[in-house]
């Protein structure tokens, strides 16, 4: 499993910190490891990537609520290769998405750490949002899934040229007079976006930013463990963004496939076993299913109606990497309904038989006893 660092650990916050707390942090660590201010120094530049991404995480309310339930494999695996989550994060997207925490004195990668304008930014393209369905199998041991997605990706032979509004800049700069004197504010170019481009050719069948949409073919590698609700992260396979911009995000919403005979309660595989009276008063061997195939169990002789079998390790594998969940074999004994008159009789000679008496012993543990150890 990941040995990244917690996002708490990394921020130095607690798990109940509030949003103010944590973006305070994180500007905090950004100042101190900015590049700017750590010119060529590799592990600075490591550090202030860290908390970058501790940081997008952390700030979203729904990131946040899926990282505290699930860690960081909930988040998805590592990144690169069409894989999941975070780790990914170069220095275009971090000034991109969270240059603004700064106002104006955030600066671009290498643009000034003295309030200077940023610049014209690089856009980030919009992400996509699919749902993929998984049976237990393919929750328990992971899986390979290749999926189709449509997505706007770049037109081949689109070109570009500098925005006429702000000659490239981004920005559109005004001056106001005031009774203080003049001042000057800078606002986002509403021509390009800030992107300091426009379109200049536009292939045929493209629209008016020169991206067209096109159906793509995505591996994708889902986790052991995955299931229901979770969301993974596909880095880069959302929407192109014009001009070279950054592409968006692919997310992958996980639905669960419900299993004819196995039951999933977090990690942990129930199944219910019947089984004659004959077999629980003199032993049996028994097959059971899990998610890899059939096993064989044995039925002791004597076994009680309600006693639980425990298969250690034929759960659900835990995304935070706690080991594996167990399949709960629930025994009940079948009593049978439609008896010939020889076995009435057989029963009726044995109900005043003391070796039919219920005798339960202390280690006979209650039904609300088994209840309470199955979720202890």
């Amino acid at each position: 499993m990941s040995t990244k660092r917690d996002f708490y650990e990394i921020l130095g916050v607690d798990k109940s910190a509030s949003a103010a707390e944590i973006k305070k942090a994180y500007r905090k660590l950004a100042i101190k490891y900015h590049p700017d201010k750590n010119p060529d120094d590799k592990e600075a530049e490591e550090k202030f990537k860290e908390a970058a991404e501790a940081y997008e995480v952390l700030s979203d309310d729904n990131k946040r609520a899926r990282y505290d339930q699930f860690g960081h494999a909930g988040m998805g695996g590592a990144a690169g290769g069409g894989g999941f989550g975070g780790g990914g994060m170069n220095m275009e997207d971090i000034f991109s998405q969270f240059g603004d925490i700064f106002g104006g004195g955030f600066g671009g990668f290498g643009g000034g750490f003295g309030g200077q304008s940023r610049g014209p930014r690089r856009m980030k393209g919009s992400d996509l949002r699919i749902r993929v369905k998984l049976n237990l199998e393919e929750m328990v041991n992971g899986c390979e899934k290749k999926v189709k997605v449509k997505r706007f990706k770049q037109a081949p032979g689109v070109t570009s040229k500098t925005c006429p509004t702000c000659n490239g800049s981004g920005q559109q700069v005004r001056v106001t007079n005031t009774i203080l004197g003049q001042m000057q504010t800078a606002t986002t170019c509403g021509t390009c976006q800030g992107i300091g481009k426009v379109a200049d050719k536009i292939p045929s069948g493209a629209n008016n930013q020169g991206l067209i949409k096109e159906e793509e073919t995505i591996d994708l590698q889902i986790p052991a463990g995955a299931r229901e609700g979770i969301q993974l992260q596909v880095r880069g396979k959302g929407n192109d963004a014009p001009f070279d911009g950054i592409p968006g995000d692919l997310l992958v919403v996980i639905e669960e496939e419900e299993h004819d005979t196995l039951k999933r309660d977090g990690n942990n595989l129930h199944y219910d076993l019947y089984i004659s009276m004959p077999d629980a008063v003199l032993g049996s061997s028994q097959e059971v299913p899990t998610a890899n195939g059939k096993v064989k169990i044995k039925i002791e002789k004597g076994t009680q109606s309600g006693k639980v079998l425990r298969l250690k390790g034929q759960g659900l594998a835990d995304l935070n990497g706690y080991g594996k969940g167990d399949l709960l074999v629930h025994v009940n004994i079948w009593t049978p309904t439609n008896l010939t008159k020889e076995q009435e009789a057989f029963f009726e000679k044995m109900r005043d038989d003391k070796n039919f008496s219920p005798e339960p012993s202390k280690n006979e543990k209650s039904f609300f006893e088994r209840v309470r150890d199955m979720f202890q």
